[in-house]
């Protein structure tokens, strides 16, 4: 995988009114953890961040203060509504460290006439890699595949130096039958099925 250059700024001010600040002038706080040593608070360029981000499991190297420092992103706040940066906190890695990420799992390919639907049990795979070779994804076919079919975590070839973070038989992918419709009232009646019909209302008693 490349590795995506950013430049952060170290940061001492805290707080929702600083926080508020930075934002405005199109900047996003972050944590760096990792390594046992403290925390580094830094901000970084809102739009180079996100574009960044687009890449699952990104490995960026941050450029603070003329230092060097390869980190991955652990874990993204967006705003509500416009989904706009708010915070990141970044795992400090080293080059053959292993790490245990989460990749994200894509299809291709068409399942077998019928209707049927696949369900995406996982989202992602949990895997351990090294810090500079994540798999971006993982591309699993389902060309052909009839209800009922389960593809499970150790159906899945994983490139050299990745290994499962999950159980394999953990199930991933399945595919569900379509769900016969209700037949309509014509229908039942052709079949021999007795239509149900409106109950009637009562008839009031007459009046003596």
């Amino acid at each position: 995988m490349a590795e995506v250059k950013l430049t952060a700024e170290p940061r001492t001010e805290f707080g929702k009114g600083y926080a508020r600040r930075i934002r405005r002038a199109n900047k996003v706080p972050a944590v760096i953890y990792g390594h046992g040593a403290d925390p580094k608070h830094v901000a970084l360029d809102g739009h180079a961040l996100m574009m960044a981000l687009k890449t699952p499991n990104v490995l960026i190297k941050l450029d603070i203060e003329g230092k060097g420092e390869l980190v991955i992103p652990k874990a993204v706040q967006r705003e509500a509504l416009r989904g706009f940066l708010v915070h990141v906190d970044f795992l400090a890695v080293k080059k053959g460290e292993k790490v245990t990420v989460e990749v994200p799992i894509l299809t291709e390919g068409e399942l077998a006439p019928g209707g049927n639907l696949l369900e995406h049990i996982l989202n992602a795979l949990p895997v351990e890699a090294e810090a500079t070779h994540i798999p971006e994804g993982f591309t699993v076919s389902v060309e052909g595949l009839e209800a009922g079919h389960t593809i499970r975590a150790g159906d899945i070839e994983l490139p050299r130096g990745s290994t499962l973070a999950v159980d394999e038989d953990a199930a991933v992918l399945q595919v569900v039958a379509a769900q016969a419709e209700e037949p309509t009232e014509e229908e039942a009646e052709e079949e021999g099925e007795p239509a149900v019909a409106e109950a009637e209302a009562p008839e009031a008693p007459e009046e003596g």
